[in-house]
């Protein structure tokens, strides 16, 4: 973190991460949907760098919030953070990686999904969450936090993940939608092979589209789900809005980024 760059801060609660933000030089616009925390802290770090917005994260526009921000950041991308509500965590993490990308995302969350989202091929915990993320982000496991570190201390151990926007992700920001919806579709029958796992291709279309349709979901990493014709697969598997939204896409690149 450098001094004048401008965060978003997920969730401030009492303030404890915002004061060592705002100590560090950072630009904060703080988020926090409890009505009377948000004004404590309003009155804590007024006129220190700190913009507080009583709101919904998940209901506010983020981006919107930055390019009216009294001193934002022209020189780096915005850096969003937060101890995350642990029930909203996925829809948290996708609205983080919406388009336009932010330069890193660092959020205290439950360890199980943290282990999921960084999850490797062939294990009992890689699924359609690891593959959504890892499509788009690298992913990385910082440290734990012990519970004794909250008051009151939670049944779950947290874990902060650090989540870098990929320069080329395997999917372009139309696709991610309609991606994710197929991938999701592959892992509702997780320890099916894919000739059985995907309604509406055998093995001969599989083939094609060069998937070995004995493989199972599991096993393939986020990078081997971007192949083929993957419109004709998501017509022929994926029903409704999702479907239409696929036709015409061109994600039949074979980006190695997640090798690198």
């Amino acid at each position: 973190m450098r001094p004048g760059e401008t965060v978003i801060e997920v969730g401030p609660g009492h303030g404890s991460l915002t004061e060592l933000l705002l100590d560090r030089g950072a630009q904060v616009i703080a988020i926090e949907k409890d009505r009377e925390l948000a004004e404590q802290l309003r009155v804590r770090v007024s006129g220190v760098g700190c913009q507080v917005v009583t709101g919904d994260a998940l209901k506010v526009d983020w981006h919107e919030l930055y390019s009216r921000h009294l001193t934002p950041d022209t020189r780096h991308r915005l850096k969003i953070v937060g101890n995350i509500p642990y029930y909203i965590t996925s829809p948290l993490i996708d609205k983080a990686l919406t388009p336009p990308l932010p330069d890193r995302i660092v959020f205290l969350v439950q360890a199980e999904v943290a282990d999921r989202i960084a999850a490797k091929p062939g294990g009992k915990i890689y699924g359609a969450l690891s593959v959504g993320v890892q499509a788009v982000a690298r992913v990385e496991k910082l440290f734990n936090v012990a519970a004794g570190a909250f008051r009151p201390p939670p049944r779950v151990r947290s874990t902060v993940i650090r989540l870098t926007p990929l320069v080329e992700p395997l999917v372009r920001p139309e696709e991610v939608p309609a991606f994710r919806a197929f991938v999701t579709t592959c892992f509702s029958k997780r320890r099916k092979q894919l000739k059985n796992a995907v309604l509406g291709l055998n093995e001969a279309d599989l083939k094609a589209l060069d998937f070995d349709p004995r493989v199972r979901p599991e096993r393939l990493p986020a990078a081997a789900f971007v192949r083929g014709d993957i419109s004709m697969i998501v017509d022929m598997s994926v029903s409704g809005p999702v479907a239409r939204d696929f036709r015409g896409l061109d994600v039949s690149r074979k980006l190695d980024t997640l090798r690198a």
